[in-house]
């Protein structure tokens, strides 16, 4: 039989919380009833200018090639995309199993996050590119944000130690790197790797004919 005095602190314990989150309710249904017709009506102007902005940036990426995981034919068109887009994941590849691996979950999350630009280069093909980015191991993901390199995804250690992992886990490692938005990010955040930060910028400065 429990110890009545510990019976009797848990009971005080859980009246204290029920009574917490019935407060919380109870001010949250007066903050509603307080709204008048007026309030109302700039909470929906102010939702429907929220859904015509996001509306407006899907349209944006969609039309800058996101959503679909499509391949960069060379190292100067590299530059190009990263340029474009405030949110790159680009798998460097070769043709052997775990690459193809690699592309199968990035075909699946390209579809899922349209607000990030998917896309993959063949290093043997972008010497300049694997050099400057120090890609030594393939796959490897560079996690692109406001046209620096933030992060690598190399091989799959972190997802696992096995080409049988679920295309969760390198969601949740893009999520992590904030290339991506993800319900769970928030979660993430904390353990954000200290990847070195490669600038994007200055590898294009090594070729002019790069430039705007």
């Amino acid at each position: 039989m429990a110890n009545p005095n510990l019976q009797d602190i848990i009971e005080k314990q859980v009246l204290t919380v029920a009574k917490a989150v019935e407060d919380k309710i109870d001010e949250e249904i007066s903050a509603l009833d307080r709204l008048d017709l007026d309030d109302i009506e700039v909470l929906r102007e102010r939702r429907l200018q929220q859904m015509k902005k996001m509306a407006e940036k899907r349209s944006r990426w969609i039309s800058l090639g996101h959503g679909e995981y499509t391949e960069i034919p060379s190292e100067k068109d590299f530059f190009s995309v990263v340029k474009a887009s405030d949110r790159v994941v680009c798998h460097f590849y070769r043709d052997n199993w775990p690459c193809k691996v690699m592309d199968k979950h990035m075909s699946i999350l390209a579809k899922q996050h349209v607000e990030t630009r998917f896309v993959k280069i063949h290093a043997e093909k972008s010497p300049f590119l694997a050099e400057k980015l120090k890609i030594v191991v393939l796959p490897t993901l560079a996690l692109i944000k406001n046209t620096k390199v933030d992060d690598y995804v190399v091989g799959f250690d972190e997802l696992g130690g096995t080409d049988e992992f679920n295309t969760q886990d390198l969601e949740e490692r893009l999520a992590k790197a904030q290339v991506i938005f993800f319900e769970g990010e928030s979660s993430l955040n904390s353990s954000k790797s200290s990847a070195q930060t490669r600038s994007v910028r200055q590898s294009e400065s090594h070729d002019s004919s790069d430039s705007d």
